[in-house]
């Protein structure tokens, strides 16, 4: 072991940065082993250079509290390894887990990276049609389900639905029949591991993600994924190595990944994790300051929510760092919240298939409204529909240019199992986030909206395909098309507008009736707010809903005040 290298700088063997003259991150570039593996290399790793250093502090709104050095960490994630491998979890296999804010997310998947196997993180809002999905496209072996809400009976209806066993069930924070408890079970083995033979392009993790048709894409990302976030830690969140870091996403999201786990503990920084299922601003405002956060990053709706809560600076008195991501965030919001705290909105942009691709990163002066310029990580660009690049000033889309030979692209490996959607993603050569943007003079970017449907609504993805299909199996439904509204709280809201059938007339009573039909029928944080009945949808000549038109009427595009 090289008695130089400390937590704080071990990503370095990794990682060469370069800085320009304001301090700002101009160069980054990845050298990592074949046979990397987060979990041994940095975990473990980490655990034997300073053993009490401070990983996690967890609270839930109980009360309860937890601290875990890295030593614990590491040496629960070796029990929890060797748990998933007598249970038959194998190097490769597929493991969905729905852990909410518990602890035990982070054992599972720290576990599962030792196994080779892949953690498929979801949220406790899938419906029992989501599960069947799931368990089906990415042909899950095991789970490991929180017992605190209906996601591990909802696994159970679909094993019987799909008349298949998993091959292993873990519960947490409960019992039920069928489901080994997983704290109690661990502590059945040993806490130390032999390495298992791994390599850095084994598939690591695997996010579904809405799109504009179809059921949800499976992103997957290797081991070189743990690597992406090291810039997202270290030069956006600028996490303090000595401080603790709260990211507000809930495990099931890819943004827990951003925020809660890889970058964070590579550069040596405390999570602060706060278990709680109804977000209350008042008490997230109270765990700031009990905890005294150093840094600390959440999507624009929980900032407009702390605001109208009435929040003052005491609160944040010891933050010294707060970002945003996950939707546009509009100059009120950070107008207002730089009057009551004296901090700055630095917002970022990226998605599940990638690391930050856009930011106000460490050093750099914001725009309110801006994303912020191009991570170095990547080849960012903005391009027309022949993509070739557009002038400043122009909007298009975001795309990725390939990197030079060897480096790697700060990508996902693929959608899962389906090749035509990934060479679509590609498509000339480029990769096409869907997002579009305009550059100003001075290389900032302005986010413009989705050169699809997909709407973003309090920092959930949400594909319009999910809810139409769940409201045209209404009998009162005849058509339907879902965009995304704007709002003053969340951003954005789901709204449907809905051609009737000839039986029944627009009502309140059947704006609700509908409403809870979705929320019976799939996740409830994707149900329409907004219902409008007209005698007909706007179409193309071949007869396409053209989703495009609804939702200009509703927002129409007003020039940006910086061109």
């Amino acid at each position: 072991m090289d008695q130089n290298i400390t937590v704080e700088n071990l990503y370095r063997q990794y990682c060469t940065e370069g800085f320009d003259e304001n301090g700002v991150l101009n160069r980054f570039e990845i050298h990592c082993p074949d046979n990397f593996n987060f979990a041994y290399d940095v975990l473990d790793r980490f655990a034997q250079l300073e053993p009490q250093r401070r990983a996690m502090v967890w609270t839930n709104t109980e009360g309860e509290e937890r601290c875990f050095t890295f030593r614990d960490m590491s040496l629960a994630s070796n029990r929890a390894a060797n748990m998933f491998r007598a249970n038959g979890i194998r190097h490769g296999d597929r493991v969905l887990l729905v852990l909410k804010r518990h602890y035990e997310f982070w054992i599972a998947v720290l576990a599962l990276n030792k196994l080779g196997a892949i953690a498929i993180p979801a949220t406790n809002l899938l419906t029992k049609k989501d599960v069947e999905y799931r368990i089906q496209a990415a042909d899950i072996s095991a789970a490991v389900c929180t017992a605190t809400c209906e996601i591990a009976g909802y696994v159970d209806e679909a094993e019987q639905e799909l008349n298949r066993r998993l091959d292993a069930k873990f519960i947490c924070r409960g019992q039920r029949e069928g489901w080994l408890d997983f704290s109690q079970e661990m502590e059945r083995f040993p806490d130390q591991l032999d390495r298992v033979d791994t390599r850095v392009s084994d598939g690591m993790l695997l996010y579904f993600t809405s799109g504009t048709t179809g059921n949800p894409k499976m992103v997957l990302h290797s081991h070189r994924y743990a690597f992406y976030h090291v810039p997202t830690a270290s030069q956006w969140h600028c996490v303090d190595p000595k401080g603790l870091h709260m990211t507000v996403a809930e495990t099931g999201w890819g943004k827990a990944a951003w925020g809660k786990l890889y970058g964070q503990w590579f550069t040596g920084a405390g999570l602060f994790v706060y278990d709680f299922d109804k977000f209350v601003p008042g008490d997230l405002l109270e765990m700031i300051r009990k905890y005294r956060l150093t840094t600390f990053c959440a999507p624009p709706t929980i900032f407009r929510f702390l605001i109208k809560e009435g929040m003052d600076k005491d609160a944040f008195a010891s933050v010294q760092h707060v970002t945003t991501a996950g939707e546009a965030l509009n100059d009120e919001v950070y107008n207002r919240f730089k009057e009551i705290t004296g901090l700055e909105l630095m917002e970022g942009f990226g998605q599940t298939e990638s690391g930050m691709l856009v930011g106000n990163l460490r050093g750099m002066k914001p725009r309110p409204g801006s994303m912020g310029k191009p991570s170095p990580m990547y080849h960012v660009d903005i391009v027309d529909e022949d993509c070739h690049s557009v002038e400043l000033g122009v909007v298009g889309e975001i795309v990725i240019r390939p990197p030079a030979e060897g480096q790697f692209t700060g990508l996902f490996e693929g959608y899962y199992r389906d090749e035509e959607r990934t060479a679509a993603a590609w498509e000339g050569g480029v990769y096409h986030t869907g997002d579009t943007a305009y550059q100003d003079e001075d290389g900032y970017y302005w986010y413009v909206g989705r050169t699809d449907d997909v709407i973003k609504a309090s920092g959930y993805r949400i594909g319009p395909f999910e809810v139409e299909s769940v409201l045209m199996e209404h009998p009162a439904v005849l058509e339907v098309a879902v965009t995304g509204a704007p709002d003053p709280i969340r951003g954005q809201v789901v709204k449907a507008t809905i051609v009737l059938t000839s039986q029944y007339q627009p009502s309140d009573q059947l704006k609700k009736e509908l409403q809870n039909h979705v929320k019976r029928s799939t996740a409830p944080y994707k149900y329409p707010r907004i219902i409008e009945f007209v005698p007909e949808l706007p179409k193309t000549i071949s007869g396409k809903i053209k989703r495009s038109e609804i939702r200009n009427r509703d927002n129409p595009i007003h020039p940006h005040p910086h061109p």
